[in-house]
């Protein structure tokens, strides 16, 4: 096989029949020179023969010895890469056929020299389907703020996941994944390589992944505790602006948070955004609502609302 133009880079274990449909829609892309990198995390005998059975060249399965999570799994994919750019794609989500050469457009339309592309996407819950993020960036905002702040009470304007990105290979092999980090894993990446000199954010605009959400299935990537995120916050503070910083303490850390139920930490989490962000009125009532509301009652209310906002556009249109 010549070499690929981008290298497709799948984290998964213990769920053939997922990670099958996900392998698919990558060898379904209108850029056909692409090979498949599915890192196994762990001992998977399952997932290697599902993979021997589609039978094509382009799929390159790396079976690691023992679990390390998806930011290590991803690592490890990048390594083995032999295209110039990385696409990456979790193993329950599928891509449409024109994400590869969407995005390549872009990248090599962008003028700039290590861009960072991702895309909107149809994020897809059992009882709604919506399409994020609502927007792009507009020219000159800062992307901590894009990707934090909140204009509604549900979710943010700006939104990357993992299965939009695509970037060249050299970042990511200088800018790696961060171990052991169980949270934010994208949003983390994203603003360190921003750090980067020539690196850019950019986004093709037309939805490009489906994200299966809410499915309630164990994923490699386990929910942290939020004292993780809450270090991790203060480590990244330096790279975000005051207002993305308010943000993501009341809305990010203040949802994992909630859970324990303690006036301590509510109070210690509200005093963290004052003393080194700029809460807005959005982000007060965004920290009372993660707290007061559980969030199984908070996604239904959040998927009736961005539903119905979606048809109306899709009837204005």
């Amino acid at each position: 096989m010549q070499r690929p133009e981008v290298s497709v880079v799948i984290p998964t274990r213990n769920r053939p029949e997922l990670v099958v449909r996900a392998v698919r829609s990558a060898l379904a892309q209108t850029v056909p020179d692409i090979e498949v990198v599915v890192v196994i995390d762990g001992p998977d005998p399952a997932t290697v023969e599902a993979l021997r059975a589609l039978g094509d060249e382009r799929v390159r399965p790396v079976e690691l010895p023992a679990s390390g999570g998806a930011p290590n799994a991803r690592n490890r994919g990048v390594d083995h890469a032999q295209a110039d750019w990385v696409a990456f794609l979790d193993d329950d989500d599928e891509w449409l056929p024109e994400k590869l050469a969407t995005q390549l457009e872009r990248a090599r339309s962008s003028g700039v020299s290590l861009p960072i592309v991702g895309s909107r996407l149809y994020m897809r819950t059992p009882r709604a389907e919506l399409i994020m993020p609502r927007r792009v960036p507009a020219p000159g905002e800062p992307i901590s703020e894009y990707l934090a702040v909140r204009h509604g009470l549900f979710h943010g304007d700006g939104f990357i996941q993992t299965s939009t990105i695509m970037a060249p290979t050299a970042l990511l092999r200088k800018v790696p994944f961060a171990d052991g980090l169980r949270r934010l894993q994208e949003l983390d990446w994203t603003l360190r390589s921003l750090q980067e000199e020539g690196v850019d954010l950019i986004y093709a605009e037309e939805p490009l992944v489906i994200w299966y959400a809410d499915e309630n299935r164990p994923r490699i990537s386990f929910d942290a505790p939020w004292k993780q995120s809450l270090e991790w916050l203060q480590q990244t503070r330096p790279r975000v602006t005051p207002r993305a910083y308010a943000a993501l303490a009341m809305s990010v850390v203040g949802s994992m948070a909630a859970a324990s139920r303690s006036p301590r930490v509510f109070f210690d989490l509200l005093r963290e955004a004052r003393r080194h962000g700029k809460p807005s009125f959005t982000d007060y009532v965004t920290f009372l609502q993660v707290w007061l509301v559980p969030a199984g009652p908070r996604r239904v209310v959040r998927d009736f609302f961005l539903s119905r906002e979606r048809r109306t556009r899709t009837d204005v249109g």
